[in-house]
């Protein structure tokens, strides 16, 4: 889709590998060198569902917040404009059990405006939006 469009990519026209570019990014100091690859945020929404500045902005910082917490692999689906599924590693899950920290993290993402704040039980995974396609209610 990108080449439709012209979009020049000259990291891809030159074959620099992602670890390279990583390797490139501590040389020269950058302070997201070893971040986790991430998806592009439209993947945190479902298909089919209007993607907004708002919502690519509210996912963003709920994202942003749960990093900040210190949990490494995360997503924050939107869904319909009212409910955030946050996604953390399997391992990560019972973080949110100690010290209040999930009354902690529902009241911040309510503060960014989802009204709903749930925690998927089956932690983090790539292609979870997928799982709803062909299902029937």
């Amino acid at each position: 889709a990108a080449a439709q469009v012209g979009t020049f990519a000259p990291l891809l026209e030159c074959e620099v590998t992602k670890e390279e570019v990583r390797e490139l990014a501590a040389l020269f100091g950058l302070p997201n060198w070893a971040n986790p690859s991430g998806a592009c945020l439209s993947s945190r929404f479902p298909y089919g569902q209007k993607i907004t500045r708002e919502g690519l902005d509210r996912v963003a910082a709920a994202e942003e917040f749960l990093r900040g917490l210190g949990f490494t692999q995360i997503r924050v689906r939107h869904h319909e404009g009212l409910l955030a599924r946050i996604e953390v590693l399997p391992s990560e899950l019972p973080r949110f059990l100690e010290n209040g920290l999930h009354e902690r993290v529902h009241d911040e993402l309510r503060r960014i405006g989802f009204t709903y704040v749930t925690l998927d039980l089956r932690g983090y995974r790539t292609g979870s939006m997928n799982e709803a396609i062909g299902r029937t209610v």
